[in-house]
């Protein structure tokens, strides 16, 4: 029987059962990786609603001889989460909190819910006073099946351990899908009238004590010998001192002996005092020879990170991301707390004293903004990302990234480590858990060439038989998986492997569950994703420069900026991906496009045709070009770019989407509607409205915005004069819709003591860029360079924010020309144009409202800075901000197209209207994008929005300006 056949059977069999299994190749392709260094495809995905549902699923692939693999987030480092078989992803439907009991201090949850959600819930049962304690750096994506079956620790490990420590029970399926339940007094059936479960669980609990009784002595010797010893299984915990623990002992096992569908885990109280000191070093060994003596303050986290991931992190989001450093080029996070902030502090400055005379502190800093400490945890969150891609252009892999030694060698193995690496001529990005002797460093190993395999393969053999000789582990929490299990024999005797080997066939006896990891692994080098690529050119419109470290097309090195940690998928935090917040479907995520691409460019069976691709076409028709993952990703990933490339060569020389006729030519559409503009106001809104949005391809849910008259343009913009310190810019959409914000803009500049010289002669060709028509937006941005390039250095000030960024990131990478740099050099948005006087001391004449609500456009988030409204906001003394932190939903074309409006309104439901419910009557609503104006509108037509430049406008009250706007739509 071919493969194909037995997946086409299993897919029958599992949707005759009622279960979503899907074998599409590009729902293969966003599952062929974790955050590892490998690919894997399976033959199939499946979404499981239920327990019963995961018994089903094992059974029939059992059967049929399928191999499982149960995934959370997908965050995986090592390959634990990818598999030949079928994955089950737990985290589309799976994903419950079942209970929070505030006496035992217990939580039963489903595998697929996110740790910070999980948290986040916790927190509002208990009044903050429990939670659930591990705390992974990629805790606002990883799930708890995810951190049971790693064991998974986090930056707070130093007081509460790893996840191992605060696991009560596990409801399992095992490889002959029945369901069991694994407690601290036993194992038995879950459901206590299956008599089969019951004999199941007698007979495995039989072989374990025997296990147990056999390999008593290896297990006291070699297994929890220091506090991250994560590698191999945890059997320890089988030990009679121990109390037997079968579910502890299932912790850690990656999904290679049973499948979690639930758990009750334990809750840890919260500290009501606490305190962020940050520390800096010359060097991560200073940093480390310190553990000891910042161990004796009993801290609930020492994290560090190195200088190169500060740079990065500084290099991709601005000074402010790492404001609050001290000086130094290595940096410890010490998390005090306790009952009494008091004591609290005093313990930080008998620390801070004791390390001073130690001599090797070069600084110290507490961090008490609440604002500052999310920022500097960020950069240590975001370590995986940042150091991907560095400054320099140079690349950094996994491999070697999660070994651990008692905290108290910590220092001398980095000196060794580091020494190895130069006798390897290789460079590692080193952060990691201090105060738990965990380090993670990525590598700038060479994976495309087979040389370069062969040094990272050896180099990695070397590194583990020195992480075994300081008596380490070589995973402190990320797991074996492909990347480290071919290595356990040089850290375990031949009678430990072969205890692991028995405690796999006692549960798994086929090897139907996860096979390759931990026991009878492949070979470490075996599918390792950028293996195997063949060369081609890839030609683009956009400059994207490719790094002199990696000899491959730029375009296939951009996609391939994407290595998996999927912050694209939390819930919260940032404005990416608006998409899977509202589907939470992996394919409408940064990364599951991101996969999309990265088979495309690989020329993979998988997703074939190139760029005629319908599989990435697919992948990429929720994305809302919003750029916010040019932002919020770590790696760097800008998506709304790899599109508009895309698009223009899988559409070229080919019948478009309606809409990419109709909102794709605007520009030159609102040229010949502005003079006929009480006409087509009137068609817009009268019966032939419907017939107008489908001949587009436009949704007709949505109120089309009405057309400025030519009178109204005229006036609103002025006299054509030349000279004046600042251009103002009045672009295609302020001109045609709002063009008496260029007006106000002017009159607040001029308050600014700026003269200004208004243009509307340009455009930025945007609409053509989100729709991948790159020749035709060459051609409008060459022209606007040639034009705005005057020989002067004169701020030009875009009031659009979509045309801004346009210009300032998009201009200089299509049209290469040293006009169009400067000229891009020259752009600032509308609040950056204010914050910059502000900064020479200017303060609006009349005075702002105290408090706003304000809906960021996220091409301002992502090109000018994620806090710049805020920023210039609160310059101008305005003192209570309510941001709606999340992408509008309209994010220009992509809310108006006729298949996009139900995600578009739910996109708006992430931020946008609990921000509008949360805003009183006569609160102001700040949308400085169009696009953002129209979906206030949309959502609440009784609402009116302004943008900054009407809001500061010197010649109008607050109450005449929303009284003036109101009249000016209407």
């Amino acid at each position: 029987m071919t493969q194909e056949s037995v997946t086409s059977r299993l897919q029958t069999a599992l949707h005759d059962a009622g279960i979503a299994v899907e074998t599409d190749s590009r729902r293969r392709a966003e599952y062929s990786y974790d955050a590892s260094n490998y690919r894997i495809p399976p033959q199939g995905v499946a979404f499981p609603r239920s327990a019963e549902d995961v018994a089903v699923i094992v059974r029939e692939c059992r059967r049929l001889g399928v191999p499982v693999t149960g995934r959370g987030g997908g965050t995986s480092l090592a390959g634990n989460a990818i598999g030949h078989g079928l994955i089950i992803d737990f985290s589309r439907h799976m994903n419950r909190l079942h209970d929070i009991d505030n006496v035992s201090r217990t939580a039963t949850v489903e595998p697929g819910i996110v740790l910070s959600d999980l948290q986040r819930m916790i927190a509002l049962a208990t009044d903050d006073t429990l939670t659930f304690a591990p705390d992974p750096s990629s805790k606002s994506r990883a799930t708890v099946g995810g951190s049971i079956g790693n064991d998974a620790c986090g930056n707070h490990s130093v007081r509460h351990g790893r996840t191992s420590d605060h696991v009560v029970s596990l409801d399992i399926v095992t490889a002959a899908g029945h369901r069991l339940t694994a407690t601290r007094a036993g194992l038995h059936a879950t459901t206590p009238d299956d008599p089969a479960a019951q004999a199941e669980a007698e007979r495995i609990t039989t072989d374990l004590r025997a296990l147990t009784e056999r390999y008593m002595s290896n297990f006291r010797l070699e297994l929890s010998r220091i506090p991250r010893q994560v590698s191999g299984f945890h059997l320890a915990s089988l030990l009679p001192e121990n109390g037997f623990d079968i579910p502890r002992a299932l912790v850690g096992s990656e999904g290679t002996c049973a499948i979690v569908v639930a758990a009750t885990v334990a809750l840890v109280p919260v500290s009501p005092a606490a305190m962020l000191l940050c520390l800096g070093y010359h060097d991560v060994v200073d940093a480390a020879r310190d553990n000891t003596t910042i161990l004796d303050y009993a801290p609930a986290a020492i994290e560090g990170i190195d200088a190169a991931i500060v740079d990065t992190m500084r290099h991709r989001r601005g000074p402010d991301s790492v404001v609050g450093l001290p000086e130094g080029n290595a940096w410890l996070y010490v998390d005090l707390d306790g009952d009494d902030l008091g004591d609290v502090e005093k313990r930080g400055a008998d620390l801070v004293a004791k390390l001073r005379a130690a001599g090797r502190l070069v600084d110290a800093r507490v961090i008490a903004d609440p604002t500052e400490r999310a920022s500097l945890w960020r950069v240590r969150e975001d370590g995986a990302g940042l150091s991907a891609r560095l400054v320099s252009g140079a690349e950094s892999w996994t491999g070697w990234e999660d070994s651990a030694v008692d905290p108290a060698d910590l220092a001398d193995y980095l000196v060794a480590i580091t020494s190895l690496l130069t006798e390897f001529d290789l460079t590692g990005v080193m952060y990691g858990h201090f105060g738990a002797g965990c380090m993670h460093i990525r590598i700038d190993f060479d994976q495309r060439t087979p040389q370069g395999r062969e040094v990272m393969t050896r180099f990695i053999h070397r590194a583990a038989e020195l992480c075994v000789e300081f008596g380490g582990s070589m995973s402190g929490e990320h797991g074996d998986g492909r990347a480290r299990s071919e290595l356990l024999p040089l850290m375990y005797s031949p009678e430990l492997m072969t205890a692991f080997t028995t405690f796999k066939a006692i549960w798994d006896p086929t090897g139907l569950l996860n096979p390759g990891v931990i026991v009878a692994p492949e070979p470490m080098a075996e599918g390792l994703a950028l293996a195997g690529i063949d060369a081609r050119d890839w030609p683009t419109s956009f400059e994207l420069t490719p790094s002199h470290h990696v000899p491959i097309a730029p375009y296939a090195h951009a996609v391939q900026r994407c290595i998996g940690v999927g912050r694209c998928r939390a819930s919260t935090g940032g404005v990416m991906c608006p998409s899977f917040r509202a589907t939470g479907d992996e394919k409408d995520s940064t990364r599951g496009r991101s996969r999309a691409l990265q088979e495309m460019v690989r020329n993979s069976p998988t997703v074939a045709d190139g760029w005629r691709s319908d599989d990435v076409r697919d992948a990429l028709e929720l994305c809302l070009s919003c750029k916010a993952c040019s932002t919020d990703c770590p790696a760097g990933v800008d998506m709304a770019t790899y599109k508009s490339e895309f698009l223009d060569h899988h559409y070229r020389h080919r019948l478009r989407p309606l809409s990419h006729y109709s909102l794709g030519w605007l520009p030159t559409l609102l040229r010949f509607a502005t003079p006929m503009a009480p006409v087509v106001n009137i068609a817009a809104r009268g019966r032939s409205a419907r017939l107008l949005a489908a001949l587009g391809g436009l949704t007709p849910n949505r109120q089309m915005p009405a057309f400025a008259s030519r009178r109204q343009v005229r006036d609103a913009l002025g006299p054509k004069e030349t000279g004046g310190d600042v251009i103002v810019l009045a672009d295609t959409f302020t001109r045609a819709f709002r063009p008496d914000i260029a007006a106000a803009a002017r009159r607040v500049l001029a308050d600014t003591g700026q003269s200004t010289e208004c243009r509307s002669d340009v455009c930025c060709g945007l609409t053509w860029i989100s729709t991948g028509q790159l020749s035709r937006a060459k051609r409008h941005l060459r022209r606007a360079a040639e034009r705005l390039d005057d020989g002067t250095d004169r701020p030009i000030v875009v009031l659009e924010p979509s045309c801004a960024a346009a210009f300032r990131t998009d201009l200089p990478e299509l049209v290469h020309t040293d006009a169009a740099r400067r000229v891009a050099t020259r752009i600032r948005s509308f609040a950056q144009a204010l914050l910059d006087a502000t900064e020479n001391g200017w303060l609006p004449s009349t005075p702002p409202p105290e408090s706003v609500t304000v809906q960021t456009h996220c091409h301002e988030y992502a090109v000018f800075g994620a806090t710049t409204q805020r920023k210039a906001l609160q310059a101008i003394g305005v003192e209570d901000i309510r941001e709606a932190t999340g992408c509008c939903g309209v994010a220009g074309n992509f809310g108006f197209e006729k298949d996009h409006y139900d995600i578009s309104m739910k996109v708006a439901e992430q931020a946008l209207v609990p921000a509008l419910r949360a805003s009183v009557e006569g609160v102001p609503i700040l949308t400085d994008g169009f696009s953002c104006h129209m979906q206030v509108r949309q959502v609440d037509p009784s609402r009116r929005s302004l943008h900054l430049a009407q809001l500061l406008d010197p010649a109008r009250t607050v109450e005449s300006r929303l009284q003036e706007y109101s009249e000016v739509e209407h």
